[in-house]
């Protein structure tokens, strides 16, 4: 692991600035981030749940980065998510937990909880760890 302080990407004209996904803290133990459930849900008026994937795979995606160190990328192999309940208005905030750091592989749970410490979703994303494309 790097002792360099990880330093996010610019997210202009990503998938994270049209969710409006905010990023508050990361390393290569985990990440925090949040996400508004407005401009985000299903036809219903619910938080979609591709939503929720998609701010765990981001967040659990950083924090493979910053364990990989310089000169190295994550790449996602594996999402899983499981969804307990929805949420309707509000913001969402989510955290990455590393459950396993090696040479290869890195894998972290993320929760997504709502404004009341509900949990919404537990995600696990395992990312493959490569040398980084020139």
């Amino acid at each position: 692991m790097s002792d360099i302080p990880f330093v996010v990407p610019p997210t202009d004209d990503t998938l994270l600035h049209r969710m409006g996904i905010e990023i508050t803290h990361v390393d290569a133990e985990g990440a925090i981030g949040t996400m508004p459930v407005e401009g985000n849900t299903q036809p219903y008026g619910l938080l979609h749940g591709g939503a929720s994937a998609a701010l765990a795979e981001t967040l659990g995606s950083l924090a493979a980065v910053a364990h990989a160190g310089p000169g190295r990328a994550a790449v996602g192999i594996e999402l899983s998510a499981t969804h307990h309940r929805s949420a309707r208005t509000g913001t969402v905030t989510a955290t990455a937990r590393a459950l396993h750091l090696g040479r290869s592989l890195a894998t972290y749970e993320v929760v997504v909880e709502d404004a009341d410490g509900r949990r919404l979703c537990t995600a696990r994303l395992t990312c493959m760890l490569i040398d980084a494309p020139a």
